[in-house]
């Protein structure tokens, strides 16, 4: 009668653990609609920075998504050369789907500016510094200067490929460090659970 009291506690322990585990990965990271209601839209009126200004009151973490929804435009990843210049000419990345997902697997600087004509004049146009979590700081001693910080490099100026090395992809299905931890958590709990 122990040992089954023994193994009810267990599985009840591992199930515990997988919840815990689930709803930490869910916290881990979080999508931010660009432009809310109105979406990726060229500024009407005076108001020549507005998601600037959006982006300023918000705050990026490594994992954290941008969520464009827009008709008829798309969405440029560029490096800070074109982003000022508003050069559709070389985007790192671009995105004409409608619904772009695009997660941050970098701290640092990000530019997006939208390709059709006249549009980024008009301030459609963001930049996104994303930090460092403060859990993934503490673990982190060395940490790499953002390209605004440094000056950039002598790779088109936005010190990407010299400090970041590849460029991020646009991908709804990436992981975090700390998912892939907690799935591997979560399956060798499993794993004990079926042996016991």
């Amino acid at each position: 009668m122990a040992s089954f009291s023994l193994q009810n506690l267990c599985k009840s322990s591992v199930f515990s653990l997988l919840f815990i585990s689930t709803a930490t990965v869910a916290a881990a990271s979080f999508q931010f609609k660009v432009g809310g209601d109105k979406g990726w839209t060229k500024p009407t009126g005076n108001d020549s920075e507005p998601y600037n200004e959006w982006a300023s009151r918000n705050r990026f973490h490594v994992g954290d998504s941008l969520y464009f929804k827009y008709n008829n435009d798309s969405v440029l990843v560029v490096n800070r050369t074109s982003y000022t210049d508003c050069s559709v000419a070389n985007p790192t990345f671009e995105f004409k789907d409608g619904e772009t997902v695009f997660e941050f697997d970098r701290y640092g600087f990000f530019y997006f500016i939208s390709g059709e004509r006249g549009h980024c004049k008009a301030g459609q146009t963001l930049i996104v510094r994303v930090m460092v979590h403060p859990a993934a700081e503490n673990s982190s001693p060395q940490q790499a200067p953002s390209p605004m910080e440094d000056g950039g490099s002598d790779d088109d100026g936005d010190g990407w490929d010299s400090i970041w090395g590849a460029p991020p992809h646009n991908s709804t299905i990436k992981q975090t460090v700390a998912s892939y931890f907690m799935t591997a958590l979560g399956g060798m709990l499993v794993i004990m659970y079926l042996l016991m």
